[in-house]
């Protein structure tokens, strides 16, 4: 869910001018998963542009007092929310770790990498949501040790039916800064894509495994 339409149609025009975010209906994607897409999302460009990285951060932050209080620790999931975790965590001056996909073959073995706790609050930072299976993967990593998680927070989702399910049969709350509604309703307005490619990039969402095979 969206916290704020404003604030999410203005996260969307900054990942399109900063290519976070690239639009390519004419020439698709090919994802790890073999899907064909005519959307590529980045977020890590972001880290790259300070006023870019700052607004996430800041926007990132008001989303977590609001909707689950400052919590004792703020968890990154690897590789991708782990710099921007970092942020929102230091601009609300708690303890911040990381979770891996799986525990390190050596070493101590850890998946998460930080101090926690059991029992303590944590909410979870992500920077992009697909299917939501990675996210979910690490919220079951930090209740596993004894935490509680009371939520997360992405900067922008595709917002697949599969996503929404998983969310719910796990009774996780998701917000986002943006999503793909609103970032196609802002590459209209900005003239980013024409009135045809935006029907194109509705039909990809609507079915995303079968398009353009």
């Amino acid at each position: 869910m969206v916290m704020n339409k404003d604030t999410s149609k203005k996260t969307a025009e900054l990942l399109l001018q900063i290519k976070a975010i690239k639009l390519s209906p004419n020439e698709p994607f090919q994802w790890a998963s073999g899907w064909k897409s005519p959307i590529y999302c980045d977020n890590r460009v972001t880290l790259s542009y300070p006023p870019v990285r700052v607004f996430l951060k800041e926007e990132i932050a008001k989303i977590v007092e609001l909707e689950y209080g400052k919590p004792d620790v703020i968890a990154g999931v690897a590789t991708g929310a782990i710099a921007i975790g970092i942020l929102v965590a230091q601009e609300l001056g708690v303890p911040f770790v990381y979770v891996r996909p799986v525990p390190k073959k050596h070493g101590r073995k850890n998946q998460i990498e930080g101090h926690l706790e059991s029992g303590q609050n944590v909410v979870v930072i992500e920077d992009l949501i697909s299917t939501g299976n990675s996210s979910l993967n690490a919220v079951a990593a930090i209740k596993e040790v004894g935490a509680v998680v009371k939520g997360m927070v992405a900067i922008f989702s595709y917002g697949f039916d599969v996503a929404t399910q998983n969310f719910k049969d796990k009774n996780l709350n998701l917000k986002t800064l943006s999503n793909y509604e609103n970032l196609l309703e802002q590459a209209l307005d900005s003239n980013y894509i024409s009135q045809k490619e935006l029907a194109t990039l509705q039909e990809w969402r609507a079915n995303p495994s079968e398009w353009n095979q």
